[in-house]
């Protein structure tokens, strides 16, 4: 149970001033000289020791990540770029930082660039957050006219400049080389690694690309120390975490709490429970639309955080948006609209994943309608996993995924449906 003094995000409801002023009053942009005084490698140290990972989906240690830029400059500048892309279906977090809370945003950029000899940043903001981008802003101007950021930021000697780009609402440029594909003014399609972006990133310089709640947490982790971040949660799943929590549940909400948290008591706690109660819980995407979902009695124990849901439920906490189905939802009618989506959404640069998503997307379809036969399932099966892990990038396995989710865990619903296809009886099949 996180306590609210130790909340990291103090405005995410958008109930407080979001500007400066209002952000100073709630303890951001304290001390950040002092922090900056510490030295690159003490600052890396720290964010290493406070076992952040990454909140972008994939939860790689986050001061792993810095300390792979290169330490002495061999010429080429060195960039900082926040992942502000967030188009995963069901994941509405890092818009309410953006929106409520953009300072902490402002002030991470210049740490995390100062801590990897960044003297530019980048965010990378996603083609629909209009009102976001505005807000986030408006939050860089204060800082620039603050002498925050801009030459020699907070009075530190470190010139520091940031820079906002607007997307154009592609879900694939969430991928981090090909953001940097369109960062750079080129078609948003995946680059092949390695070279990794630390070592040929924007412009072919050193870049670390980090999402927006990695960076907007860290100013607050290096304030209070790396021991009282990752006093909360589970080891190897430490601090404080948003979740995004949609669908049936009768408060839908985003909420930072504590990292391992019960999914029983986040949604008891925050949602005001499952619609029609626990009995009437069908599935769950614990993390964002491209992890597989887990069968609603499979939920009841589960912990929210990477290693629970990766070892013990075959799925991922994701970007934590946490997507809840009761009995009235038709599963497979839901993974089909997935399919469809990663289908549109594919860059079509990888042969498994330009003609799978389809193919994908064309059996599900029929599978709906239960027009399948049931061989097919299996050979549904097999496919997905002929393209999951054989792209460039991962959006084959977020594709993939949710099918194979669904197979596993409500197999027999899809035969059931089949079935009634063939006898005729109408109230098993999907509604129109």
């Amino acid at each position: 149970m996180l306590q609210d003094q130790d909340r990291i995000f103090t405005n995410l409801y958008g109930m407080h001033d979001r500007s400066l002023k209002g952000a100073r009053a709630r303890g951001h942009w304290d001390g950040t000289k002092e922090i900056l005084a510490r030295g690159r490698d003490k600052i890396v140290e720290q964010m290493k020791a406070s076992g952040l990972r990454g909140r972008g989906g994939a939860g790689f240690p986050t001061g792993l990540k810095w300390s792979f830029m290169p330490k002495e400059s061999d010429g080429r500048p060195a960039y900082l770029v926040v992942n502000a892309d967030e188009s995963e279906p069901g994941t509405c977090k890092d818009r309410e930082i953006m929106r409520h809370d953009p300072h902490t945003l402002v002030e991470g950029c210049l740490i995390a660039s100062f801590a990897m000899g960044a003297h530019a940043c980048y965010i990378y903001i996603r083609g629909e957050y209009i009102r976001e981008r505005e807000a986030l802003q408006t939050a860089i101007d204060e800082a620039y006219d603050a002498g925050l950021i801009g030459k020699n930021a907070c009075k530190s000697g470190w010139d520091f400049d940031l820079y906002l780009h607007h997307g154009a609402g592609a879900y694939i440029c969430g991928e981090e080389t090909a953001l940097l594909e369109s960062l750079e003014g080129k078609k948003g399609m995946p680059r092949m690694k390695p070279p990794f972006p630390a070592g040929a990133g924007l412009y072919g310089c050193p870049t670390t690309v980090n999402n927006v709640e990695s960076i907007a947490v860290a100013p607050t982790i290096l304030r209070r120390g790396p021991e009282w971040f990752s006093s909360f949660g589970r080891p190897n799943n430490v601090g404080t975490k948003i979740f995004a929590i949609s669908g049936h549940v009768n408060n839908p909400c985003v909420v930072e709490d504590a990292m391992s948290i019960p999914f029983v008591e986040l949604i008891e706690k925050h949602c005001g429970g499952i619609r029609g109660g626990w009995d009437n819980l069908k599935a769950v995407i614990p993390g964002g639309s491209s992890v597989p979902c887990v069968r609603g009695e499979n939920m009841r124990d589960a912990l929210m955080d990477f290693d629970y849901l990766s070892k013990e439920l075959r799925s991922g906490l994701g970007t934590a948006a946490v997507i809840v189905m009761d009995q009235s939802t038709d599963i497979i009618k839901a993974i089909w609209r997935l399919a469809k989506f990663y289908k549109h959404e594919s860059c079509g640069q990888c042969t498994p994943c330009r003609e799978g998503t389809g193919w994908m997307m064309r059996v599900m379809e029929r599978l709906v309608s239960g027009e399948a036969e049931i061989e097919e399932i299996d050979m549904l099966f097999d496919v997905s996993k002929q393209v999951e892990g054989h792209t460039i990038c991962a959006l084959g396995d977020a594709a993939a995924w949710p099918i194979q989710g669904l197979i596993r865990n409500f197999r027999d619903e899809i035969e059931d449906r089949i079935k009634a296809k063939r006898t005729g009886r109408v109230s098993a099949v999907a509604a129109e």
